[in-house]
């Protein structure tokens, strides 16, 4: 379910015991990717003004189009990424390892269903054609969105559409609605006049976390590694929060996304960043969307009932809240 714009099972216990054994390789940065969503732009903020350094720690941040990172990470050319957690899910399902180690936020806005004029409900979906990727993020908000109204993916036929195109079809009047993000939902209001978000991730907070996947190993070799890691993200977050910074944060994030800042805080509107509470609180399990193991456990069913993968994936082996958990604002 791969954000395709611009944009595995943890080992057992005692397998992470050896691993901790082995030498870790400090001469070595730590090769981590990112990517176009606001919820990770925020790293160029740490990168221009040396933080990683401050916090003692060795970083190779890369710079991918989403895809591509997903594949830098499959190939072992990486050794964290930044993802939605779904798509870990799809990493390890086709044999990546991979644990989730932090949240950075959940998608608030930015991913949305967006219908032609005329169309002001999903119920006016019914009997509806509806442009979307199949098998990706914006079918599984879809499914949500129906669901929520009493209606089932039964309901309307479903145009398998790339999602970059999916402006140029919704402004061809061949369907009543598209599933789009931003900043693809920006180009398709501006391809059709009139068309509107009928239903958004902000009527879902918690359905599409976003993070950091880690492999196995490298968080067994460098665990106080990727703590700092985490220290500075939320340097990061207390950066773009603050009042006083919050334009400097919003100027290099916009740069890095090539933008200007106007556009860019929509953006940033539109993700919800999770403050430490609320990530420790994301971690605990629990069956909801407000745990990222009933999410996963949401995305994963959306996943084999879609034929993303076929068997279903052990949510447990994907997480590890070890250095969130141990992490104080003190940090």
């Amino acid at each position: 379910m791969k954000r395709a714009f611009k944009f595995a099972s943890l080992v057992s216990a005692a397998a992470l015991s050896v691993l901790t054994c082995l030498p870790a390789q400090a001469d070595t940065p730590l090769r981590i990717g990112f990517s176009d969503w606001p919820g990770w732009t925020g790293w160029q903020i740490a990168i221009d003004k040396g933080w990683f350094k401050q916090a003692g720690v060795d970083v190779d941040m890369q710079w991918f189009d989403y895809s591509a990172s997903l594949d830098a990470f499959s190939a072992g050319k990486l050794d964290g990424d930044f993802v939605a957690t779904s798509d870990a899910l799809v990493e390890g399902a086709n044999g990546t390892k991979n644990v989730l180690i932090m949240l950075t936020d959940y998608s608030d806005g930015n991913d949305q269903i967006l219908a032609k004029p005329g169309i002001t409900s999903v119920k006016q979906l019914a009997g509806q054609k509806v442009g979307i990727e199949v098998g990706l993020l914006e079918q599984m908000l879809l499914e949500h969105a129906l669901k929520a109204n009493g209606m089932s993916l039964n309901a309307v036929t479903l145009v398998n559409t790339v999602t970059n195109n999916t402006p140029q079809v919704l402004a061809s009047g061949s369907v009543a609605a598209i599933g789009v993000w931003q900043p693809i939902a920006d180009q398709a209001r501006l391809a059709l006049p009139g068309s509107r978000a009928i239903y958004t991730s902000a009527q879902a907070p918690g359905l599409i976390y976003d993070g950091l996947a880690v492999s196995p190993q490298s968080l067994a070799e460098h665990p106080e590694e990727w703590a700092k890691v985490i220290q500075v993200w939320y340097r990061i977050e207390a950066y773009i929060n603050d009042p006083k910074t919050h334009a400097d944060a919003l100027k290099i994030m916009a740069a890095r996304d090539g933008v200007s800042p106007q556009i860019y805080k929509r953006y940033v509107k539109g993700t919800h960043l999770l403050s430490l509470t609320e990530a420790k609180a994301a971690f605990v399990p629990g069956p909801g969307l407000n745990s990222i193991y009933g999410s996963d456990e949401n995305a994963d069913a959306f996943n084999v009932r879609n034929g993303v993968y076929k068997t279903p994936q052990v949510i447990k082996d994907y997480i590890n809240s070890s250095l969130i958990d141990a992490y104080k604002e003190s940090n």
